[in-house]
């Protein structure tokens, strides 16, 4: 019996429908839902995973890699990497239309296009989309205006397999996220909250001092299992804050 399991059952890793890390994501996902590996169990190594599902290390290490940041693995230099203990969650974070958000508010939402264009996947933007490096990519830049005043930069990456008209649309009557959401729903999201200071163009186009702290949102969101955007939401400290509501159930 090999680490990871009954190797007949698994063999290789064909070229398929999927890339060959997310097969090994779903794989290693597939015997932490059933419960095979608990929490805290050791994951197989890099090398192991080599071996059994005759895959290349770098798509080993990526399969890890993501896994770990997705929050399914810890990852410990020299030791190992473990299943994850589950935590609880909370609703705070949802993929909010803010079109929607600032009209809840009874207030009028605007937005201005600052660039739209087509280029070349750098490496960070490629593995955030799933795509090769140099790969093409949708690229776009707006703000958006609360009652007129700027309250949100969105600097977004549009994986061009699934939304190949992106750069068609008239964002002037319908936001990406409400167009994106329709042409291919979110079953996935990931989303990183930080504190951070806005650059030079950032500020002017948010009307705000160079020392105002600002919040920024990076968001991935996927259609089943392919990538669909990665965006980075900066909104002026003053003008923004983020809450939400979790209900816990009796009993």
């Amino acid at each position: 019996m090999t680490a990871l399991g009954r190797k007949n059952e698994m063999a290789t890793f064909e070229d398929g429908p999927v890339p060959r890390y997310e097969a090994v994501k779903q794989y290693i996902r597939s015997h932490i839902d059933s419960g095979e590996w608990p929490a805290n169990h050791r994951i197989p190594s890099e090398n192991e995973i080599v071996v059994d599902l005759g895959v290349s290390r770098m798509t080993a290490n990526r399969a890890l890699r993501e896994l770990a940041s997705e929050g399914a693995i810890t990852r410990v230099q020299g030791v190992g990497s473990f299943v994850a203990a589950r935590k609880g969650s909370t609703a705070l974070l949802e993929v909010r239309n803010i079109a929607d958000e600032i009209r809840g508010r009874g207030h009028t939402h605007t937005s201005h296009l600052v660039e739209m264009q087509e280029e070349a996947a750098g490496t960070e933007i490629g593995d955030a989309l799933g795509l090769a490096t140099g790969a093409r990519i949708f690229h776009s830049v707006m703000v958006h205006l609360e009652n007129g005043l700027p309250i949100q930069i969105e600097d977004r990456y549009v994986n061009p397999v699934v939304c190949p008209r992106y750069m068609e649309q008239d964002f002037s009557a319908m936001t990406p996220t409400a167009y994106l959401t329709m042409v291919a729903p979110i079953t996935r999201t990931e989303q990183i909250v930080e504190a951070v200071s806005a650059k030079l163009w950032e500020c002017k186009l948010l009307g705000i001092d160079r020392t105002e702290p600002c919040l920024m949102i990076r968001r991935r969101t996927w259609s089943d299992t392919t990538n669909v955007t990665t965006a980075r939401l900066l909104y002026p400290g003053t003008r923004y804050r983020l809450e939400g509501v979790s209900q816990l159930a009796n009993g």
